[in-house]
């Protein structure tokens, strides 16, 4: 018998298996080991890890214009690489969280530059137009990554979003398809909304109070900045009537984003509608612990049909925490590094 067949099978055997390392649609058995024995719940697990400072990080930071005369406030590493990782906060934070910052360090450490940027108003200024920033604005990330791709000779470029900041990588991802800059190779979502008022609806349960109020709060200190700003669109008086999140979005988030109602705000913010045209591996994190995400926001269905959208279900983790035992950073750091580097090399 010919040796020539053996040696093709064994050939086209290792490049499936190669092949099938990173398209596994559905993760089922996740890498994750499991945070300390301290943090028993979902709750410990989201906000011991948040409470921290997160890693030490020297950013530079850099303004830089938007075509509706408003800013956007970049915090930068540069260490000199063709790669480049773009971080995106989740609601209401900002490029310093712990989230933000261990990742910042984690991908400089090796060798990547960094640009973690801030939404518009999250920068300790507020922006200056009526648009503000949302779960489902995606034109701003699109500027931050056409800068950086002008100011920079980047050959690789990678999202990673967190929470709020997922959901815009992803709906970044899949509405843009193939005509997202082709340095742009590959994205990472992690505890990410998917399915935006199914987590809201999550949010406002009585386990999650501290949460949702400290969102509301913080948002409706904005709300009063921008119904000064612009009288005629906004009114400060109606946050008096505000009794949970879809009261919120239909009078101030919705007005300020063009949307009827906030029926039309949610069909636009939530990244789950858009998955359909991601053209580059796309990895989705959601613990199932997680306290303010409901199982529609890991959408299996889209993941067992879909050749690039992968998803990885860790039993625990909380919300942004994924602590590991005796270590800063984070197994999402780790894992979001694995991810991006074999799409990278396969690319």
């Amino acid at each position: 018998m010919s040796k020539q067949p053996v040696f093709y099978v064994l050939i086209l055997t290792f490049a499936f298996a190669t092949t099938t390392l990173l398209y596994m649609p559905i993760i089922e058995k996740s890498s994750y080991p499991g945070p300390p024995f301290y943090q028993f719940n979902g709750h410990l697990q989201t906000i011991i890890p948040n409470m921290r400072a997160g890693a030490e990080v020297n950013y530079e930071r850099e303004r830089i214009l938007t075509p509706d005369d408003d800013f956007l406030d970049l915090d930068r590493i540069n260490v000199g690489s063709k790669n480049l990782i773009v971080l995106t906060h989740g609601l209401e934070g900002d490029s310093n969280r712990s989230y933000m910052r261990n990742s910042a360090k984690w991908f400089s450490d090796r060798g990547w530059d960094v640009i973690a940027w801030n939404c518009r108003s999250c920068s300790g200024e507020m922006n200056k137009t009526r648009r503000l920033y949302s779960h489902g604005e995606i034109e701003d990330i699109g500027q931050v990554i056409r800068h950086a791709l002008v100011k920079g000779n980047y050959r690789n470029v990678a999202l990673l979003g967190n929470s709020m900041g997922g959901n815009i990588t992803m709906k970044y991802l899949g509405v843009n398809g193939e005509n997202i800059p082709p340095e742009v190779k590959v994205g990472v979502a992690i505890s990410a909304p998917a399915d935006l008022r199914s987590s809201t609806v999550r949010t406002e349960r009585l386990d999650n109070y501290l949460y949702n109020q400290r969102f509301l709060k913080s948002l409706e200190g904005k709300m009063r900045e921008k119904a000064k700003m612009f009288p005629d669109l906004i009114d400060a008086e109606n946050l008096k009537k505000v009794r949970g999140w879809d009261d919120f979005m239909n009078y101030f988030y919705a007005p300020l984003h063009d949307c009827a109602s906030v029926d039309d705000f949610y069909e636009y913010a939530t990244a789950r509608n858009f998955l359909a045209g991601t053209k580059v591996p796309l990895l989705l994190i959601n613990a199932l612990n997680d306290p303010l995400l409901s199982p529609e926001c890991s959408p299996r269905e889209i993941a067992e049909h879909h050749p690039l959208f992968y998803l990885e279900t860790p039993k625990k983790g909380g919300h942004c925490g994924f602590d590991l035992p005796g270590k800063k950073h984070s197994w999402a750091d780790e894992r979001a590094y694995e991810f991006i580097r074999q799409a990278i090399e396969q690319t």
